[in-house]
């Protein structure tokens, strides 16, 4: 039956009027409920929820129509920053549980910061996350700027990285007058680009000085934002690097029973009853969580072109291979 994450996630999206979300998360509660022998409530489930999205018409959420207040980067930030405000939210990702419940506690410590800092401490907020691409990292950063109701503000290295002596450095001291002005969640995303390990043989001057110049930066912040640096190389990061971030995250491969909640989740507006949930972990074992969503919205578009509503293994255990064949 339902979990506890998944009724709140249900109560939210419909009291911000995200009518997407509030169906995707509904249908993930029948196919749940079909895995656990209530077929008749699945059922039921499903149909509630196709009689409401055609009632609905477009289906599309009033939140969407909204205006939504922008904190819109000026000047020369303009090509460094890029921003959005997130609807993601940590219910709806598929993570280990002990790493999910790490993400909870900086959520967590994030609403109660005052408390904490009443009492002498301080919340968790210069975060590190480390694992191989495709494992849920960006999402993460998207999870706690939408969990908290804050812009996510992502930093574009090319823009901020630049061949001209001084000017990268420049343009760091920037991007943290603004983390310092504008309370928000900012992801430096690929930060091996940035954070790479000083006197390595491809080192440069430049390059050690504009890490240099981030590690003094970050230790004088004291703002109420959150900084994550993301990395899909984390030998390639300096060691002191590391004593600067307030916690490490760590991303796997998913393991068999995430893969399925992976998949299950992407492919919820559809009948899955003719999936062999087994086979197709087999078929999705080593692959990422992105290369599992990529394949399951191949399946879903393949069935769907075909005036199909209904998945089987074998479109799936299909385009898990060939996404499969497809790796670099």
């Amino acid at each position: 039956m339902a979990k506890a994450d998944q009724i709140k996630a249900l109560i939210r999206s419909h009291a911000e009027g995200d009518d997407t979300r509030f169906y995707a998360v509904a249908m993930q509660v029948a196919a749940q409920a079909a895995r656990s022998g209530h077929g008749n409530f699945a059922q039921e489930l499903r149909d509630l929820v196709d009689r409401a999205r055609e009632k609905a018409g477009s289906g599309k959420s009033v939140r969407d129509s909204r205006p939504v207040p922008l904190a819109q980067p000026r000047g020369e930030l303009a090509g460094i920053l890029t921003f959005t405000y997130p609807k993601t939210r940590l219910a709806e990702m598929a993570l280990g549980e002990k790493l999910h419940e790490r993400l909870q506690s900086v959520i967590l410590e994030q609403r109660k910061r005052e408390t904490l800092r009443s009492h002498g401490f301080t919340p968790l907020r210069k975060l590190l996350l480390i694992g191989p691409p495709g494992t849920g990292k960006t999402m993460t950063a998207a999870a706690i700027s939408g969990e908290l109701g804050l812009p996510l503000f992502m930093i574009q290295l090319d823009g901020l990285i630049t061949k001209f002596m001084g000017e990268t450095a420049a343009k760091l001291r920037l991007v943290f007058e603004s983390i310092g002005n504008r309370r928000g969640v900012y992801l430096f995303d690929e930060f091996d680009a940035l954070g790479g390990e000083r006197g390595t043989a491809n080192d440069v001057g430049e390059i050690r000085r504009v890490l240099n110049s981030f590690l003094q930066l970050l230790d004088q912040d004291e703002s109420d934002s959150l900084i994550i640096g993301a990395t899909n190389h984390v030998g390639l990061l300096d060691r002191a690097l590391f004593r600067r971030f307030d916690a490490v995250f760590e991303y796997e491969i998913p393991s068999a029973d995430i893969a399925v909640r992976v998949m299950e989740g992407r492919l919820a507006l559809l009948d899955t009853s003719k999936i062999d949930w087994s086979k197709a972990a087999d078929a999705a074992k080593g692959l990422s969580h992105g290369e599992l969503t990529r394949a399951c919205e191949q399946a879903a578009k393949s069935v769907l072109l075909k005036e199909m509503a209904t998945i089987k293994t074998e479109d799936l255990v299909a385009a898990l291979d060939e996404r499969r064949i497809m790796r670099p």
